[in-house]
């Protein structure tokens, strides 16, 4: 199996790759992982041009030669090159599989939306070394190398499920690159963010009609919130409850994903 290494957001130093050829090597000794130069430019906050990064992921997911795109890491960035690479994706693009979250579901969704390849969200290539990334990181690859159905969310259910990071799935509301997600089970988590802003998120996705069908909503890990956000009067689980009720949609319990160790491997649609 050979699977590509892209970074379309922000950069990853060479070190941090260097564990996961390492990591990789050792666990999967067929397996050939190619880490494309672009991952190490450096263009301010991005990892190459826009027009760099977008070159490199065409380049990679257009090769039949790769049987899987695997992201870097997240950041920002992505989004910025969605009308530069998705109409120009060929048929051995189709063929793959493409693994990342965070910033990473802006292709992911578009991908989604467009029915090119397997869509996948799950760690990245990038945490491996990290407080609890190398457990992460392997998982993507038991998923990529074996099926290793362990790996995956234990809450998906059989019904077609995505999931994205609430601040990404918001900024796709409202453009073509938001897939049609009727009858799909949406899970969302975030990072960073105090509750009001989660509150401030959950209202944007519960006007917006392109959302309108879904299934059910799911709440994955809420991390990094400041120590002094504790004055909003409601839970993070209270607000999505709310929220969902006012969707018309049930509200699932948690989801095992997120911007922490733990987080799982969701392919979109059916697994």
């Amino acid at each position: 199996m050979r699977i590509g290494v892209v970074a379309p957001a922000r950069r990853v130093d060479e070190g941090a790759m260097a564990r996961t050829l390492g990591f990789a090597a050792l666990t999967y000794p067929a397996l050939d992982l190619v880490v494309h130069p672009q991952c190490f430019l450096d263009a301010g906050h991005f990892a190459g041009t826009d027009e760099q990064r977008a070159a490199a992921f065409l380049e990679f997911a257009n090769d039949p030669g790769f049987d899987a795109i695997w992201f870097a890491r997240g950041g920002y960035g992505s989004n910025r090159i969605l009308s530069a690479v998705i109409p120009h994706l060929n048929r051995a693009a189709a063929a793959k599989a493409y693994v990342g979250f965070s910033d990473m579901g802006f292709l992911l969704g578009a991908l989604y939306a467009r029915r090119i390849g397997r869509p996948t969200h799950g760690p990245m290539a990038g945490q491996v070394g990290k407080a609890g990334g190398t457990n992460s990181a392997a998982r993507t690859l038991a998923w990529l190398v074996d099926g290793d159905r362990r790996v995956l969310a234990p809450e998906l259910d059989g019904r077609p499920t995505v999931a994205f990071n609430l601040v990404i799935l918001c900024a796709l509301i409202g453009t073509p690159w938001l897939p049609d997600l009727t009858d799909h089970v949406v899970m969302v988590e975030e990072v960073g963010e105090d509750l009001y802003r989660l509150d401030r998120l959950f209202f944007q996705l519960a006007a917006a009609t392109q959302l309108q069908g879904i299934a059910g909503l799911r709440l994955g890990a809420v991390t990094d919130r400041s120590p002094e956000d504790t004055e909003f009067g409601e839970s993070e689980e209270a607000i999505v409850t709310r929220w969902a009720r006012a969707m018309g949609v049930p509200y699932l319990g948690r989801a095992t994903i997120g911007h922490y160790a733990e987080n799982r491997v969701v392919p979109f649609g059916v697994a």
